[in-house]
């Protein structure tokens, strides 16, 4: 049966607020008139009249939920003061308008009402109805149960409302999350796809060229295989995170790989060198991978745009910061190239990730391209990727 009662209820929906409290106005009014027919008959309309004054107003108990339990509360005194009935039932309509406005109204106003209440509650039993202070207790506990009522609702519409806020905080902090993630998973697959293709491509324009020394060309095109295998394991550990079925990810690209990333360079055609200054300290392995990514653009630039010969790496390790400078003697990625001016963004929102700096332009004698990456040490970071 009360399932089929709350199908039902689910089915036809909710009544309005307002027809709600309709029905509450009109059960109280029938509640308070509810006298012996002596009484009835003897008090004439103003016990109909104060009845009504004493209910009707909880219709819009909602909207104005003080004016409302005024108004009930001035109806119910005046049914005591005017003798309109021969005893004083529980004033329905005022325990409702105090619970309303303990459920609805702020701090201030839950206290005026209440000190209000409390007094009318005094007149009544002192000056009215002449019974013991002992019975004072008891008119006024209904109040307190219905206060306590409408304040335990009050609060939990409140913590209601701030899970809701919270987790729509943390839907929010969920989809900017997802986006930074999507955000670095493309400018990973730029940086890996961008570097393995424009080194592929050169070093297979060299093996064409290269054809008739077959131990050359042969060289070059196992450069050219290592660099596809290298390019797809890249892209699978890039990708893992979209992976649905739990891949297991393999470690970021880090300090330790620069001389294969600089090898991959010289079989492309290029001469690179890599210098190290200073003593190396542990960092974290997203620092590490930056500073790889960052080479690893400065590259693929002097490769696909700069048409450079000569390129130099230097990585320098200073006390509270790790610097990275890549030059080369080229005429520097082309204005036009959509490629190059990603991976440059790519690289700045990379290193100021870190809260580092990141310069690009001409080399010291104005000729060639220079990447310069300045991105601090934090004392006490664990190495993982170094």
């Amino acid at each position: 049966m009360a399932e089929w009662l709350t199908a039902l209820w689910r089915r036809i929906g909710a009544p309005p607020a307002i027809a709600v409290d309709a029905g509450i106005a009109l059960v109280c009014y029938l509640a308070t008139v509810a006298v012996p027919v002596k009484a009835a008959a003897t008090a004439g309309w103003s016990l109909f009249a104060l009845a009504a004054v004493a209910s009707v107003p909880l219709v819009w108990r909602r909207r104005q939920p003080v004016l409302a339990a005024a108004v009930v509360g001035a109806g119910t005194v005046g049914l005591a003061v005017t003798g309109a009935q021969d005893f004083i039932p529980l004033p329905y309509g005022q325990l409702v308008a105090t619970y309303t406005v303990a459920a609805l109204c702020p701090p201030l106003w839950r206290a005026l009402v209440m000190v209000a209440t409390g007094v009318g509650v005094g007149v009544v039993v002192f000056s009215v109805l002449g019974v013991a202070p002992s019975i004072v207790a008891t008119a006024v506990l209904p109040f307190v149960v219905a206060y306590a009522m409408g304040t335990g609702v009050l609060a939990r519409r409140d913590r209601i409302a701030m899970l809701e806020e919270r987790a729509g905080r943390l839907a929010e902090e969920r989809e900017v999350a997802a986006v930074r993630e999507r955000e670095r998973i493309a400018r990973e697959i730029h940086d890996i796809v961008a570097h393995s293709v424009s080194l592929m491509v050169v070093q297979a324009e060299s093996g064409a060229v290269l054809a008739t020394d077959r131990d050359k060309a042969q060289a070059t095109f196992d450069a050219i295989s290592a660099t596809g295998r290298e390019a797809v394991s890249q892209l699978d550990r890039a990708l893992g995170v979209l992976r649905s079925d739990g891949a297991t990810r393999h470690p970021l690209p880090g300090l330790a790989d620069l001389p294969t990333l600089v090898d991959q360079a010289r079989s492309a055609g290029l001469n690179a060198d890599l210098t190290v200054r200073g003593t190396p300290r542990p960092v974290s392995a997203d620092l590490a991978a930056t500073v790889y990514r960052v080479v690893q653009e400065a590259l693929t630039n002097a490769v696909k745009h700069a048409d450079a010969d000569r390129v130099s790496i230097t990585v320098e390790w200073r006390r509270a910061e790790l610097g990275v400078d890549v030059a080369d003697d080229g005429h520097g990625p082309r204005t036009d190239s959509a490629a190059g001016g990603r991976g440059l963004v790519g690289m700045r929102e990379r290193v100021r990730a870190f809260g580092g700096t990141l310069d690009t332009g001409p080399g010291e004698r104005g000729g060639g391209f220079r990447v310069t990456a300045r991105l601090p040490l934090h004392t006490g970071v664990e190495a993982t990727g170094g």
